[in-house]
């Protein structure tokens, strides 16, 4: 049986720790690299050329995302495997689209993740029915400027038009534009409502 090469990217000691024991115990899983961060996630796959990556989304130095970005941009038969507790419908589409083949909720099973990865080392896709139904939901692509997407993250923070603008140095006029230009691109009829669907949607996150 062929040996399949891993690659962990997780920041969290305990989780990657945990991610190790639970693969390790499979003969097939061979466990050639770990990194607790995007950047160094990214010089280990250029140096170890693993045969399937395992990461998480919420990283330091490099996001997931941009992680998974990063790898196929200069591999593009990269195979990846997503392990995060993002669920939200613009989570999953971003990281499927990125390249991801398979994305996992932290609470899969070891024998999920293990599927996965043997899955995804054949070059096909794993996407249990929580990524599938969240895909299924997800409402034609919600395009946000970057600086809506600015105005968007003052607005989940519970800042003020005033607030918002001072911190991005616009001014208040600019920042009334901005929210009802969301509010109309997001159906929502109020700031709560926007903030509500920003998190469900994986516009945002909590940091």
């Amino acid at each position: 049986m062929k040996q399949i090469r891993v690659l962990l990217i997780e920041d969290h000691f305990l989780a990657r720790m945990a991610l190790h024991s639970v693969l390790s115990g499979h003969s097939q899983i061979q466990i050639i690299g770990e990194a607790s961060d995007g950047e160094t996630g990214v010089e280990m796959y250029r140096s170890l050329r693993p045969d399937v990556v395992v990461l998480d989304l919420r990283l330091p130095r490099l996001s997931g995302f941009e992680v998974i970005d990063q790898i196929r941009k200069e591999y593009s038969s990269a195979r990846i495997v997503v392990l995060s507790n993002y669920q939200g419908s613009e989570d999953i589409y971003r990281a499927v689209r990125s390249g991801a083949m398979a994305y996992l909720n932290k609470d899969a099973s070891g024998e999920q993740l293990l599927n996965a990865i043997q899955n995804v080392d054949r070059g096909l896709r794993y996407l249990p029915h929580l990524a599938l139904d969240r895909l299924a939901e997800r409402t034609p692509v919600l395009e946000l400027t970057p600086r809506e997407s600015e105005v968007l993250a003052g607005i989940t923070r519970g800042l003020s038009n005033r607030e918002i603008g001072e911190d991005l140095h616009i001014a208040e006029k600019t920042v009334r534009i901005h929210v009802s230009s969301l509010l109309d691109k997001m159906g929502a009829r109020d700031r709560t409502q926007a903030t509500i669907y920003a998190f469900q949607r994986g516009l945002v996150h909590l940091n």
